[in-house]
């Protein structure tokens, strides 16, 4: 495969990743750059034990917790929390929040730290339960019911807002 078309497979599935973690367009498709950049520099450490989009996936991780202790999330989260106080001063703003793409966001953010991992890699980054499992150093299996575990857990609490 031509690494061309191998950065259009994957690609929108490491941004999608980075934009559920971050928020942030701006970040997510620097992040995105800075994954593709570190592939290419490090190709020669590809052993081929695991998938092109599981070893790309490994780099974003690595490269989301570089991202985490950097000088620049702090700032962002900053900034973020002093809009959310903006915005919680306003009733409009209130109402949009509670769109149901912001609120599974949402809710996919309270969930446990495992759950919330493996629900991010399959809905955004779109990976098989192999890959996660692999990424997660755990069975197949577990990433299933981590899952499936997570995905009841959502149904239920979406139904709470419903009616």
């Amino acid at each position: 495969m031509k690494l061309e078309e191998v950065y259009n497979q994957i690609q929108p599935n490491i941004y999608a990743f980075f934009y559920a973690k971050t928020n942030n367009k701006e970040i997510s498709e620097d992040l995105t750059q800075e994954v593709f950049y570190e592939a290419i520099k490090s190709f020669a450490t590809f052993s081929g034990n695991a998938t092109m989009k599981t070893w790309l996936f490994s780099i974003a991780k690595n490269m989301l917790r570089k991202f985490y202790r950097s000088k620049k999330y702090k700032e962002m989260l900053e900034s973020k929390i002093q809009q959310e106080r903006k915005d919680s001063e306003s009733v409009e703003e209130n109402v949009v929040k509670k769109e149901e793409g912001e609120l599974l966001r949402s809710l996919i953010t309270n969930l446990e730290e495992h759950s919330k991992e493996v629900v991010i890699l399959r809905a955004y980054g779109e990976l098989s339960f192999q890959e996660i499992g692999v990424l997660l150093n755990k069975s197949e299996n577990y990433a299933r019911v981590t899952f499936h575990r997570a995905k009841l857990k959502l149904h239920k609490e979406l139904k709470k807002y419903e009616g």
